[in-house]
C-alpha cells in the first residue's frame, strides 16, 4: 500500500478529530459561557465554561482504554472509524442544542454529556494515528511518519478558529450568537464522512498483522500494559505534564487570557492563535526528520529547556503590544512547543511494544491530557487574583516543565533503543516465503 495514501488517512482523520475538538475549546469562551453558563457574574459563567472543557479532557483517558482494547485486539483500523463516528457524531449534535434560555439546565447537561463522548472519542483517536502511521514507516524514518500525524492539531486548530472566525465576519454579533456559531459544529458531519470513506480503503498496519498471525494478541490489553509496561506508562505520563500545561494554554486559554486580562480584541487573540499554528506546520515535519538523524531524546530535552527558559519572557512579552503577542506565539507555539510536539507521538510509541501499543501509548497520553485539561479553571481564578502576572504565570508553567525535565533524563534515546521491531521488513519477507 502507498506510503502517501497511509499518511494522508492519518492526518486526515486527526484534522477532522481536533477540528471538532478545539472548535468546542475556541467557542466555550466565545459563546458557550453566555448562551450555556448565564451568570450574573462573567467569571462564574467562564469558570464553569470551563469546567465542560476540562470534562473533555478527563474522559479520554476512558477512551484511551477503550479504544486502546479495540486497536490492540481487533486492529488499529477498526479503532480508528469508531473514533470518528463518535466525535463527529457529538459535535455535530452539540451545533443542534437548544441554549439554556429556551429549555434550562437540560441544556449545559447535554452538553456536558457530548462533551464526554467528544473526550472519549479524542482519547482513542490520537494514538491511534499515531501508531497507522509508524508502523508503516520505513526503517530510519520513523520519527519523519510520527510527526505527520502531529500536523492534525494545529490544521484542525487553524480550521475550527478560522470557521468561527469566517462566520463572525459574516454574521452580526447578534446573529453570531443566535445561530452563527453553530455552523462550524454541523460542518464536521460532512468532513467525518471524507475521513471515513479516506480510512475506509486502507489496510491495518503490517505490526498488528505480525502480531495476529503470530497469535499474539494481548488478553486485556490495559491489564498486560502495566503488568509488563507500567513504567513507560509512568514515563510517558510525567513527560506531556510539563509541555501539556503551556499547550493547553497557548492553544485554548490564551484566546480569553488576551481578550479579558490582556486588553486585546477577539480578532488579535486569534491571529495570534493562528499565526502559532501556521508556523508550527511548517517545523513539525522539519523536526519530526530531523529526530531520525539527531536523536528524539535530544530535541525532546531541548524543546523543555527552552519552554522553562522562556516561560516568564513569553508572559512579559505578550502584554506589550499585539505585535510582540504574535511574536510570542510564533517563537512558543510555532517553534518550541512544536519541536516537543513532533518528536512526541514517535518516542511514547516506542516505549511499548506492538500487543500493547495502542494502549500504553494513549492511556500514558491521555492521563497526563486529563490532568493539564483543568489548566483553565486554576488559570482563572489565579488571573482575577493577579492578573496576567508574568511571574505567576510563567512560575506555574516553570514548576510543571521541572518535572518533565527530570523524567527525560532517564528515558533512552528510543531512536536507537525502542520497543518496535523491523515488522515492516520481517512481515513482508514472511510474505515472500509463503509465496
Amino acid at each position: 500500500m502507498k506510503k502517501s495514501r497511509i499518511l494522508f488517512a492519518s492526518v486526515s482523520g486527526s484534522v477532522i478529530e481536533w477540528y471538532d475538538f478545539y472548535l468546542y475549546g475556541t467557542a466555550t469562551g466565545l459563546v458557550f459561557s453566555t448562551l450555556f453558563f448565564p451568570s450574573s457574574d462573567p467569571a462564574i459563567a467562564l469558570l464553569l465554561a470551563f469546567a465542560t472543557f476540562g470534562v473533555g479532557y478527563a474522559a479520554r483517558p476512558i477512551g484511551s482504554i477503550i479504544f486502546g482494547h479495540f486497536g490492540d485486539k481487533l486492529g488499529r483500523k477498526a479503532s480508528l472509524m469508531l473514533t470518528l463516528i463518535g466525535m463527529g457524531g457529538s459535535s455535530f449534535l452539540i451545533g443542534c442544542l437548544p441554549t439554556y434560555e429556551q429549555i434550562g439546565i437540560v441544556a449545559p447537561t447535554l452538553l456536558v454529556l457530548l462533551r464526554l463522548i467528544q473526550g472519549i472519542a479524542l482519547g482513542g483517536e490520537w494514538g491511534g494515528a499515531i501508531l497507522l502511521a509508524t508502523e508503516y514507516a520505513p526503517k530510519g524514518l520513523r520519527g519523519l511518519y510520527g510527526s505527520i500525524p502531529q500536523l492534525g492539531v494545529p490544521l484542525g486548530l487553524v480550521l475550527g478558529s478560522f470557521s468561527l472566525t469566517f462566520i463572525s465576519y459574516l454574521t452580526s454579533e447578534e446573529q453570531f450568537i443566535a445561530w452563527g456559531w453553530r455552523i462550524p459544529f454541523l460542518f464536521s458531519v460532512v468532513l467525518i464522512g471524507l475521513a471515513l470513506w479516506i480510512r475506509g480503503g486502507i489496510e491495518d498496519t503490517p505490526a498488528f498483522k505480525q502480531q495476529k498471525e503470530r497469535g499474539e494478541i494481548a488478553s486485556f490489553p490495559i491489564v498486560e500494559t502495566f503488568r509488563e509496561n507500567g513504567k513507560s506508562v509512568f514515563h510517558v505520563i510525567g513527560l506531556k505534564l510539563g509541555d501539556g500545561f503551556f499547550n493547553v494554554f497557548l492553544m485554548s486559554f490564551v484566546l480569553v487570557f488576551a481578550s479579558t486580562y490582556l486588553g486585546y480584541s477577539k480578532e488579535i487573540a486569534l491571529t495570534a492563535l493562528t499565526i502559532g499554528c501556521a508556523t508550527m506546520i511548517l517545523t513539525i515535519p522539519i523536526i519530526g526528520y530531523l529526530s531520525d538523524f539527531i536523536g528524539r531524546k535530544s530535541i525532546y530535552i531541548t524543546g523543555l529547556v527552552l519552554l522553562l527558559l522562556l516561560a516568564i519572557p513569553y508572559f512579559s512579552m505578550a502584554g506589550k503590544s499585539p505585535t510582540w503577542f504574535y511574536i510570542g506565539q510564533a517563537v512558543m507555539l510555532g517553534v518550541v512547543w512544536a519541536s516537543i510536539f513532533a518528536t512526541q507521538g514517535t518516542i511514547f510509541s516506542e516505549l511499548f511494544p506492538a500487543k500493547v501499543r495502542y494502549t500504553g501509548l494513549s492511556f500514558g497520553y491521555q492521563i497526563a491530557a486529563a490532568i493539564v485539561g483543568f489548566g483553565p479553571m486554576i488559570w482563572t481564578p489565579m488571573a482575577e487574583k493577579y492578573g496576567p502576572s508574568p511571574a505567576v504565570f510563567g512560575g506555574f508553567m516553570m514548576a510543571g516543565l521541572a518535572i518533565s525535565l527530570v523524567l527525560a533524563l532517564f528515558v533512552p534515546d528510543t531512536r536507537k533503543i525502542s520497543k518496535y521491531e523491523d515488522t515492516i521488513e520481517n512481515y513482508e519477507k514472511g510474505k515472500e516465503r509463503v509465496i
